[in-house]
Order: C-alpha cells, then structure tokens, then sequence
C-alpha cells in the first residue's frame, strides 16, 4: 500500500466535549473509506512495503463470501471508497468476482496495484466488472533500478499496463514512491509519466513502517536532494498545469509539524488485513495494548463503534502535553501514534516530527544515522533487507 488512501477526509465536527475526532455531536462518525488488503502475497519484494514483517506468518485469508460480507457492513454504515489493495490484489483468483459485487452495492473501487500478474485482457475485464480507478505502482523511472528495488523484473510489464489503463478509458493514475535511492530521478520518473500519458502522478514518500522502517537508514532522503526534487517537482507541476496533476508531499521527518495521520485515528478509514483483523490504521499492528478485533468474530460496526482499538486515540483526552493545549491538536490530531510508538515506546507522546515534541532529538538523529550511511562506500554501506518470505520468518524471529 502506497499511502494514497490517506487524502481527501472531510474537517472533523464538534464532539460534546469540545471537538472531537471521529464524532459527530454524541455519535462516532462512520467510515468513509474501506482498505481491503486482499492479501500479503505479492510478487515484488520492495524493501519499503509497509506489510507487517512477520506477514510469511499471517496464513489464512478471508474468503470470498468473508470479503463479501465485510463489504456489505461498511457499505451498510456509509463507507462509498473502496481501496483493493495487498500485497498485490491481481494475485486473489476472485479479484473480479469481487470488484463486480462491491460496484453492485455502490462503492466507488480502486485498484492499488504493481500491475505484475496483469495483462491487457484483464483491465478490460475490470472495466466491464465496474472498476472505477487503478493505480499502478513504479518504483523507479529507469528499468535498472525499477526492477532493482522491486526484486524482480518488473518494469516493462508496468509499462505496458500503464498504456492498457489508458486505453481502457480509466484516468492514468500512477504511483512513484520516493527515497533516498530514486529521489534524484524524480525530473525522470515525471518525464516517463508524460510520456504514459498519465493524468495524476503521486510522489509518494516513503512511510517508515514495517519494512521501511527496518530499511529506514538506507531509505531517508538526504537535505540537498530533497531540496533539488521539491524544485523539480514544482517545476513539472508548473509546466503541466491542466494538464496533468501531481501531487508531491515533503517527507515529514523533514517537516516542522506532523502530517494528520489518516486524517484522524478512526476517523474516516477503516483497514481490514487479510485474515480479517481490522485496524484504523494500517500499521496499528505495531502498537502495545491492542486488542486486534476480528471481522470473523465481531460486526464491522461493533468493531468501529465499541472496541477499545478503535476509540483508543478517538478525541483529545488521551493526549500528553503539549499536545493537549496546542492550539493545533484540531489539525493533526497529535501526529501519528504509530510513529510516535516506534520512535518513543510510548503511542501517547506527541509525533516526535513536531519540532514541539521534547523527543523531536529522534528525528534529527534518525536523519543524522541517515547521512552517515549515505557517506559510506558501497563495501561498508549496510545492505537494504528486502521483503520476502523467507526475510519475513528470519526477522520475525
């Protein structure tokens, strides 16, 4: 998953006890947005996937008439988005099946994917099944190194699925994400989505979690090439006004206040894995105390409304200081509890992005070990894990 999934949430409402996130007066607002992950199998081995890393763990998946039901719950409670995603989606032998029952309830679907075990008889088959939107993912602008960080030869297939989408009539949606080793491409990787033809390009900066987060000294951009890509990027984005949309975000590490993460701790998406665990966001495996509700053993609505995962960081009490009296808290809701875990030990601390935060010194250490790797020769420099299996079961061990 690219992240993509995390825009486009509406402002929070008042709560009764001053504004609160996630309700609507006395009432928890409903899901917007559903984020299926199928499915951890995927074919690629990105050392950036935001799958847990213990996913060669995780056997069993929801079937189709589990994946089915889920759909019809949080259809029922209001959600109208429908994020397909993995792993990689194409690899679920029911994808159609699925598409074509969730566009017959009403969601507007999307396809996340890298676009690998697709063909062009195949989009034409999503197209009739009523799939609205799919976005493909690069991860490189250059077949070398495209295909280099995806483990596998991958780039001229995207390639030519990129140019089947656009021949289905779907908008071209295409997917960069961006670090330290593919940053400095980024006037290539615009100049290849031109040439695609593409409408939307997002340039994703890597999340670190999961894989990333392990990978994390070897992926964090360095100051001066984020300053030269940040110009590039306005540069295209000037020169393709009405033409083509793109959307680039400064990685937070480098940033002064932390991103509204997923717009709000169960607020407007909801996550559901692919053994059924559901999450209000999807890295909240990682953090302490968590209960991990089961589509399998309880409703979609008494999971969103009533489980203690999904109202643990709901409103503002549960904040520390300074988030509790930042006059900002309404607007990033204290940053991402994920991070703010992985960093501090402590999901209630404030993001220590904030340049508020009395554990800010994190990032700026990270970034320091970051540009110490970076200066290190090929022969010293610590080698990038990658996601496979057989990774998966040694690092989870």
């Amino acid at each position: 998953m690219t992240g993509s999934e995390q825009n486009n949430a509406p402002d929070h409402a008042p709560g009764s006890t001053g504004s609160a996130i996630g309700k609507v007066g006395d009432q928890i607002r409903q899901p917007l947005w559903l984020l299926a992950e199928l499915t951890y199998a995927c074919p690629l081995q990105c050392p950036y996937c935001s799958n847990p890393m213990n996913f060669a763990n995780i056997k069993s998946e929801l079937t189709t008439e589990q994946w089915l039901d889920v759909f019809r719950q949080a259809r029922a409670m209001g959600a109208t988005q429908l994020g397909l995603s993995g792993g990689e989606p194409l690899t679920r032998p029911d994808l159609v099946e699925l598409i074509t029952e969730a566009r017959k309830m009403g969601f507007y679907t999307n396809l996340i994917t890298s676009g690998v075990g697709m063909d062009a008889s195949k989009v034409a088959e999503f197209k009739e099944a009523g799939l609205d939107h799919i976005q493909i993912s690069f991860q490189a602008s250059s077949e070398d190194l495209n295909d280099l960080i995806a483990g596998t030869d991958a780039f001229k297939h995207k390639v030519e699925m990129a140019k089947a989408v656009k021949a289905n009539g779907y908008p071209m949606v295409l997917c960069f994400v961006t670090h330290r080793q593919n940053i400095d491409q980024v006037d290539e990787i615009l100049d290849l989505a031109v040439s695609l033809e593409a409408d939307y390009v997002e340039l994703a900066t890597t999340q670190y979690y999961g894989w990333a987060m392990h990978n994390r000294d070897q992926l964090l951009p360095l100051k001066d090439q984020l300053v030269k890509a940040e110009a590039v990027a306005h540069r295209y984005q000037d020169d393709l006004k009405g033409k083509m949309k793109i959307y680039y975000v400064v990685p937070d590490y480098y940033e002064e206040r932390p991103k509204a993460c997923m717009n709000g701790w169960g607020n407007v998406f909801l996550t559901v894995t692919p053994d059924g665990t559901a999450l209000p966001c999807h890295a909240a495996r990682e953090l302490p105390n968590m209960a991990l509700p089961n589509v399998k053993d309880m409703s979609v609505k008494e999971i969103w409304e009533d489980s203690n995962d999904f109202n643990m960081f709901r409103g503002f009490d549960w904040m520390q200081e300074p988030c509790r009296s930042c006059d900002e808290k309404e607007k990033d809701f204290g940053g991402c509890r994920c991070q703010a875990f992985m960093l501090t030990g402590d999901p209630t601390k404030a993001d220590p992005v904030c340049s508020k935060s009395p554990d800010h010194h994190l990032i700026e250490a990270a970034l320091e070990r970051g540009r110490l790797e970076a200066e290190k020769t090929v022969i010293d420099a610590k080698p990038l894990v990658f996601r496979n299996p057989k990774n998966s079961k040694q690092l989870s061990d």
